[in-house]
């Protein structure tokens, strides 16, 4: 093997007296040791190498991997629909008291007749909101002339004469003291996240890529289609959350599948293609709102392409990787001569007889791995600290952009449209920086863009005077301008981070790693909810800032993935920063001590 051969080359030009036997024919403890590592590197290389070997001979990116690269696009168009969803159901309305107990007096009168003779004026002359006149037993022409005086709040529910569309707020009357905060739904959305992350992690790493996805989607079909038919307000909210478990639970499995069966840049590329259509979705959402009159109508019409996906029980394959950790060598083998077929190549039988069931102790793995092993734990803190740093910073922006007044259909379909350049562009930074350090220059751009964005004035300025400036200056442009380049920047950072973490994290524990770093994803955005709700800004620039630079710091540390081979079992996670041959040097001065 080439990395034994390299250790064989390194170990001639260290040459040391106590390598060779001792007169009483005992082995030195450095020979013991060369032999050990030896043997590590046999037991590391041997099953990875020729899973490799077989994977070349069914095609890095032939008609198989290009389906299953497509097969995954309509999910992740579906999954931004309806995780953005929330935005154009909860459109400002403005309640007036139903006062149809007028018609009583006369049948003929119009809907603008009743409210001018039984709703009281502002000062300004517009009616007053959630307040009525107290209903009298007079006819039309004593309240015409004499004017009714008493008012009270709705006592017969509320219309909305000014309101073309049905959205959430009118069709469950949301109004008047019973307005939705807005920071319990999107708490509870994010907390769906948290949940479905932690679940679905475990159950892709225990029951396989396949089945977690089928019930991902499963799960999106019922309660995201099903949205459309809900009964109440409390109905919406558990439907949002589970909706949420599926979208997190699709993304973390559909990773480790497309992760572990395609191969260098195609594996890039195919996580860069599916964000994409990530982003498309936002766009799809945004004009089916703006058409569309009814918010059921938009998870009803919406929602119904999901219906095709069901055919995925039969075309989608499982990972032949999570087959063999699993010790499924011949459903394994099946799998790679399928993908072969599919690809018009055939593989040699002497080729597939030499792949082997790992060991028990490299199957055997659990969750408190993450804390046992020293390695896997710096791995996972390094990463969620990048996750926290970036969905706080990402949420922090969408939070500052409908901040700003913009049109709400704007302040979607403008982001939508910019995500997908933004992720675009990580084909070419990948090819000049490679992952690690597209990851962090797309972080740094991003916490910059942030941080200006926080700092300069925003339209919830209590002081008039700042304000009007604010205006008069054009800086509302500029704030809008360096927001949607932050959002622009992190879109990037979250594709690169699904590519770098899936290469990092070993086949056994992949999807349960991704899970516990999405943790802190939803961490970051309650994080940022929390900050604005209590409108504190300074705190806001200390947690974005902080977050991103402790990220940036650590992230620095890590090894490099691009052109490595991609680990199966926690034996694969070595630091790639120390060397065999380094390893060799450190035991020489050891033994150098012992003499």
């Amino acid at each position: 093997m080439a990395k034994e051969n390299s250790l064989k080359i390194e170990f001639k030009s260290h040459p040391h007296p106590r390598n060779l036997h001792q007169h009483d024919g005992a082995e030195s403890p450095h020979s013991c040791s060369l032999d050990m590592l030896l043997q590590r590197l046999r037991a590391i290389d041997a099953q990875e190498d020729k899973l490799a070997n077989i994977m070349d001979v069914v095609g890095e990116f032939g008609t198989f991997q290009r389906r299953l690269v497509a097969l995954n696009f309509i999910p992740n168009f579906l999954s931004s629909f309806f995780m953005f969803a929330d935005t154009f159901v909860f459109t400002p309305q403005k309640p007036y008291c139903n006062t149809s107990w007028i018609v009583a007096a006369d049948s003929n009168l119009t809907e603008a007749e009743q409210m001018n003779l039984t709703l009281p004026r502002a000062p300004n002359g517009s009616f007053l909101t959630c307040l009525m006149y107290v209903p009298v037993e007079w006819d039309l022409n004593s309240i015409i002339q004499f004017g009714l005086n008493h008012t009270d709040s709705c006592q017969n529910g509320w219309i909305y004469p000014e309101i073309k569309t049905r959205s959430l707020i009118n069709e469950f009357d949301l109004v008047c003291g019973k307005e939705p905060n807005k920071e319990i739904v999107h708490t509870m959305f994010l907390a769906g996240l948290l949940t479905g992350a932690f679940l679905f992690g475990f159950i892709t790493d225990k029951l396989g890529r396949y089945p977690t996805i089928l019930l991902s989607l499963l799960e999106l079909i019922i309660f995201g289609f099903g949205t459309a038919f809900v009964s109440s307000f409390n109905q919406y909210i558990f439907f949002r959350f589970c909706v949420s478990q599926a979208v997190v639970g699709y993304a973390i499995s559909s990773s480790a599948l497309i992760t572990e069966w395609l191969m260098g840049m195609h594996r890039a590329h195919a996580f860069i293609l599916g964000h994409c259509f990530f982003g498309m979705g936002v766009i799809f959402l945004t004009g089916l709102a703006y058409s569309l009159p009814h918010w059921r109508l938009l998870f009803l019409v919406g929602g119904t392409p999901i219906f095709p996906l069901i055919c995925y029980i039969w075309i989608l394959p499982e990972s032949p990787r999570w087959l063999l950790m699993k010790g499924k060598l011949e459903e394994a083998k099946q799998m790679l001569c399928y993908a072969a077929g599919v690809n018009k190549k055939t593989i040699p039988l002497s080729l597939l007889d030499k792949l082997q069931l790992p060991g028990k102790k490299v199957a055997s793995v659990s969750i408190l791995d993450f804390y046992s092993n020293k390695y896997l734990r710096k791995l996972t803190l390094v990463m969620c600290s990048v996750w926290f740093a970036v969905g706080c910073n990402y949420y922090m922006l969408g939070l500052k952009i409908k901040e700003l007044g913009v049109n709400i259909h704007l302040s979607q379909v403008i982001p939508g449209m910019m995500e997908v350049p933004a992720r675009l562009c990580c084909i070419f930074l990948i090819e000049q920086l490679k992952r690690r350090q597209t990851l962090i220059v797309t972080l740094f751009q991003g916490a910059i863009m942030c941080f200006l964005s926080l700092m300069l004035p925003s339209g919830k300025s209590g002081h008039r005077l700042r304000w009007l400036l604010y205006l008069a200056t054009g800086l509302k442009s500029l704030v809008v301008l360096i927001t949607l380049l932050g959002e622009f920047s992190l879109a990037a950072s979250i594709t690169m981070f699904y590519i770098y973490t899936s290469e990092l994290l070993p086949t056994v524990i992949r999807a349960t790693g991704l899970g516990l770093m999405s943790l802190a994803w939803a961490a970051g955005g309650i994080s940022s909810l929390m900050l604005v709700s209590q409108n504190i800004a300074f705190l806001l620039i200390i947690l974005c800032c902080l977050s991103a630079f402790v990220a940036l710091f650590y992230c620095s540390s890590m090894p490099e993935t691009q052109d490595q081979p991609l680990p199966d079992s926690l034996e694969h996670i070595t630091p790639h920063t120390r060397s065999i041959s380094e390893e060799l040097s450190g035991e020489d001065m050891l033994s150098d001590d012992d003499r």
